[in-house]
């Protein structure tokens, strides 16, 4: 059973940046990517991010385009994700999802993950 754990959020001034933290421990570890999705209040939860653990591609959603950067740490079954730029509609429950065996595709899509974080908040201040 992997378990997955997110850190870094907090209270941000408008303009602001955080990095979350993602660590995934237990076997067997990350196979295919991580991704994060958030959940803004009211609204459902939107993807974000994803990263390809063969290859590190990386992926985003619209929320996210050239304002954050999703990356791994080598050899580890971390990510993060570097957010600048921070506006008050990115205040959120940000989560990190983990997927094990596929399908290869549909990394912006919640059933493709195995597993899950209990999210970090972020709020984000005018």
């Amino acid at each position: 059973q992997v378990q997955v754990v997110e850190s870094g959020g907090g209270v941000v001034q408008a303009g602001g940046s955080l990095r979350l933290s993602c660590a995934a421990s237990g076997p067997p570890g990350v196979t295919l990517g991580m991704g994060w999705f958030r959940r803004a209040p009211g609204k459902e939860r939107e993807f974000v991010a994803y990263i390809k653990w063969s290859g590190d591609s990386t992926y985003y959603g619209d929320v996210g385009k050239g304002r954050f950067t999703i990356s791994r740490e080598n050899g580890e079954n971390t990510a993060y994700l570097q957010m600048s730029r921070l506006k008050p509609e990115d205040t959120a429950v940000y989560y990190c999802g983990v997927r094990q065996w596929g399908p290869a595709t549909g990394w912006e899509r919640e059933v493709t993950y195995d597993y899950w974080g209990q999210g970090t908040r972020v709020t984000v201040s005018s």
